[in-house]
């Protein structure tokens, strides 16, 4: 039996599989070693997972990540987790999950648009090429903590729409000097950014709205996807952001003349049939 999980900045997802049968999933809240030391991820992992989870005979846990792009990252996530299920640990990136999990043994381009951005160029076995996503504050394009960072800005000066100003405040109960708050002084401000994305979701009916996603879902296309050989590759997306704005995220492909050919929210799914094919347990 393998554990799989796959954790961006706000979620992780846990499941436990047989072969390529899923037997167990669980979700808790995010892990991320830039953010988090090795003992509060280690505390995060054994209060936020069932017992039974501890309790398993498991083969091999495989944890991809964000964060975990460096191998000092990877020690970081990987000391704790070995602590936790005292089995053989593989720390990898989530955007390695993504590619995996959209593409398997394929060659392709694969992208994340979930509480931060990320893409690179996957040639079925590794990530040959990848643009620096850049974070929150210097890249991060299209990402659900972007479309947060340009609304609340505009929010506090005055710039968006009234009434949608008026119904964020009232729908979140927060206050100008809340927002601050949040985005300065507390922790993960990533992911209190990225919430702002589910709002904005319900008002793609609104020119601001739509306006403020199209421009930066194009300049995610713009400064990351067209620096691949997109053209000649097919293009795959996952995560909750392009998950919730699937449609607009399709129709600004074809500004680019790229075709979609597949939006996933997770690349669970995909990463359990990965971890299935009997040429990935040789290597």
């Amino acid at each position: 039996m393998k554990l799989i999980a796959e954790s961006g900045s706000t979620r992780t997802e846990w499941a436990l599989v047989e072969d390529s049968h899923l037997i167990q999933r669980v979700f808790t809240e995010g892990l991320n070693p830039f953010f988090q030391t090795r003992r509060e991820i280690s505390r995060n992992v054994r209060l936020g997972l069932p017992e039974t989870f501890f309790r398993r005979k498991l083969e091999q846990v495989y944890f991809y990540g964000a964060g975990c792009s460096s191998n000092e990252k990877k020690n970081i996530v990987g000391a704790s987790l070995v602590a936790q299920f005292k089995t053989p640990i593989q720390v990898e990136s989530d955007l390695l999950a993504a590619a995996r999990g959209l593409f398997k043994t394929e060659e392709g381009i694969a992208c994340i648009l979930g509480t931060g951005s990320n893409s690179c160029f996957y040639n079925g076995k590794i990530i040959v090429r990848n643009v620096r996503p850049g974070g929150y504050i210097l890249g991060d394009e299209g990402s659900g903590a972007a479309l947060g960072k340009f609304f609340l800005s505009d929010i506090l000066k005055g710039l968006a729409p009234k009434s949608l100003t008026e119904a964020f405040l009232e729908k979140f109960r927060i206050t100008p000097n809340e927002i601050m708050e949040s985005v300065y002084n507390h922790p993960f401000p990533n992911r209190f950014l990225a919430t702002t994305s589910y709002f904005l979701a319900d008002y793609m009916n609104n020119d601001y709205a739509m306006n403020l996603v199209t421009n930066n879902f194009r300049n995610f296309f713009k400064r990351n996807v067209c620096q691949y050989d997109y053209q000649n590759h097919p293009i795959r997306f996952v995560g909750s952001v392009a998950h919730h704005f699937s449609p607009t995220l399709c129709e600004i492909g074809k500004e680019f003349g790229i075709t979609i050919d597949s939006i996933e929210e997770t690349p669970m799914s995909g990463l359990i049939e990965f971890h299935a094919l009997p040429i990935i347990e040789e290597n």
